[in-house]
């Protein structure tokens, strides 16, 4: 599958009434969209932070569906941002519980790798990260989204509450820094956000 992701900073005084934009009219939109599989809002209240994610089952779907969601997602985002980065992503490997839907919290790491080790990178995520994520208590969902040509990517995992996502830190962080040694992978920045939305489509896969 493929990704879109939307990344917005602006003023934290109208972020509320930019989400509320975005969390009415966004499923409506994606769902009448071909190929549509899932989405998620997250957000940065108080930092004025907002990033955002679509599943698409192909590239032809997620190129088809910007020609008339770009527009809009623009208009939604004006009246806060100073800033809107796009960006599209091959969908490398993900997984998700069975509490997926009530997932409150998000952590995003965005990094960097030579493109000729992102096939290694993704099969030691798929063979150890994946199931090291999946042990921590309030582990929701992860998902790693890759761009081969440019060489960068992100990995974004759910969690249950903010307990959780705080009592995920240490040992997320020592996966990273055996990733780092052992693929060449360069972290560029981890973020937290509050999720505001999950949509998802229910012929959607939960796991590859």
């Amino acid at each position: 599958m493929y990704a879109r992701t939307t990344y917005a900073t602006g003023d934290p005084a109208q972020i509320e009434h930019c989400l509320e934009g975005l969390r009415t009219e966004a499923p409506k939109l994606l769902a009448d969209s071909h190929g549509f599989r899932s989405f998620g809002l997250f957000a940065d209240r108080e930092q004025g932070k907002i990033a955002m994610g679509s599943w698409w089952q192909s590239e032809n779907d997620r190129a088809n569906s910007d020609s008339h969601l770009g527009r809009r997602r623009t208009e939604l985002l004006t009246p806060f941002a100073d800033s809107i980065l796009t960006g599209d992503f091959e969908i490398a490997a993900f997984a998700a519980d069975s509490e997926q839907s009530s997932a409150a919290a998000f952590r995003l790491g965005r990094f960097m790798i030579e493109p000729d080790r992102i096939d290694g990178l993704v099969s030691r995520f798929k063979e150890d990260g994946l199931p090291r994520l999946q042990d921590l208590s309030g582990f929701c969902g992860v998902a790693m989204f890759i761009d081969r040509e440019r060489g960068i990517g992100s990995v974004g995992t759910l969690f249950a509450d903010r307990s959780a996502l705080a009592a995920s830190r240490t040992p997320q962080s020592a996966a990273r820094r055996e990733a780092v040694q052992q693929t060449g992978m360069r972290l560029m920045c981890l973020e937290e956000f509050e999720v505001v939305l999950l949509e998802n489509n229910p012929d959607a896969p939960q796991s590859q």
